[in-house]
């Protein structure tokens, strides 16, 4: 991504299972007085449930709404919905995206890689999924959309805190650390979030990728640092949940250097082999004797990846790397994968 990104508008992908909470938060975030003018694209226009007062103008399917805020209703594809926003030359502080209907957020994510007209003027900020704390056991057993939603996002909204027993708390934390251990979660009752917590992030966004840093690997990640590389064994011995179909995550750390060439060599070989099967992955790298972070983003076979701003005074530099997707539950598999992060060490 290019380096100016942060004079480009911002675009949040907003998910969530039927009842999850997600129409409320797309209330909240069209009507709230926050003083931000968003651009909020919805599948129907009617889903959300919005007072008809609140609409001041209607242009085709783009509605504004009286807090500054525009609502456009996607019948078609969603680059053409993205141009006539901004062909109208109005400014916005950000665009959000909700996906209901949409088999999994990939197709939304892989727009803001492959079209260069949409690129010049937006990035993708993030992935945001709501999750019903009471329901999702039930759920991801019936849905595989409801798994890859979880899967999938960079920050996940546990919704209706106020309504889940400890039990049913402790099982959507279980499951959100299975299939991604690498999202940032903001807990919730009736999706009424601080809107700075889900957007405006960087965390999908090359060169602003500050808030990936901090929930990049949970803190029981960080055994003895005398070891090369350390992951998680938590959970791996747990495979009794069939519904989940083969997605996992699976989070590495190297202490040591990498070679550039050697990490190149190896991501191209496993996005070449098992490409259709990463949903996501993401890396914080320390490559050679570069002081910059190498920061990478990939979706399914798309990858971007560049040098970004020093590591922190009080960091330790390390890769970490992160993969999200189907059969990654295989012990072999996985022996694979992390002896080829291993073996890029310089």
């Amino acid at each position: 991504m290019q380096s100016d990104s942060t004079a480009k508008v911002p675009v949040t992908v907003l998910t969530g299972y039927l009842g999850a909470g997600k129409t409320t938060l797309l209330n909240h975030i069209l009507t709230a007085p926050h003083g931000k003018r968003y651009a909020v694209i919805v599948n129907e226009f009617g889903e959300i449930g919005i007072d008809h007062d609140l609409i001041v103008d209607v242009d085709e399917e783009i509605f504004e709404l009286n807090n500054g805020c525009v609502c456009c209703s996607v019948r078609g594809d969603l680059i053409r919905i993205l141009g006539a926003l901004f062909r109208r030359g109005q400014t916005f502080d950000g665009v959000i995206i909700e996906t209901t209907g949409l088999a999994d957020p990939a197709p939304v994510a892989q727009t803001f890689f492959a079209d260069d007209d949409i690129k010049n003027r937006a990035y993708l900020d993030a992935v945001v999924s709501v999750v019903d704390a009471v329901h999702i056991t039930s759920q991801i057993e019936q849905s595989q959309e409801a798994v890859e939603q979880i899967a999938f996002a960079d920050v996940i909204v546990l919704n209706k805190m106020d309504a889940a027993t400890p039990d049913q708390l402790a099982s959507a934390q279980a499951i959100i650390q299975r299939l991604n251990r690498g999202a940032k979660v903001v807990t919730t009752a009736r999706s009424q979030v601080d809107l700075a917590a889900i957007l405006d992030l960087g965390a999908f966004s090359l060169d602003r990728a500050i808030s990936l840093d901090p929930h990049f690997l949970p803190s029981h990640h960080h055994h003895d640092h005398d070891h090369d590389h350390d992951h998680d064994h938590k959970d791996h011995h747990h495979h009794e949940h069939s519904h989940y179909e083969g997605i996992d995550s699976l989070a590495m750390r190297v202490s040591a250097p990498l070679s550039e060439e050697r990490f190149d060599a190896w991501l191209s070989e496993l996005v070449g082999t098992r490409g259709m099967d990463i949903l996501r992955l993401k890396g914080v790298l320390q490559m050679g004797g570069d002081p910059r972070r190498y920061i990478i983003h990939g979706v399914h076979m798309m990858l971007e990846g560049d040098y970004q701003g020093p590591w922190a005074a009080d960091s330790v530099p390390e890769s970490r790397f992160v993969l999200i997707g189907r059969n990654l539950h295989d012990p072999i598999i996985r022996a694979e994968i992390e002896a080829g992060f291993r073996a890029c060490a310089a």
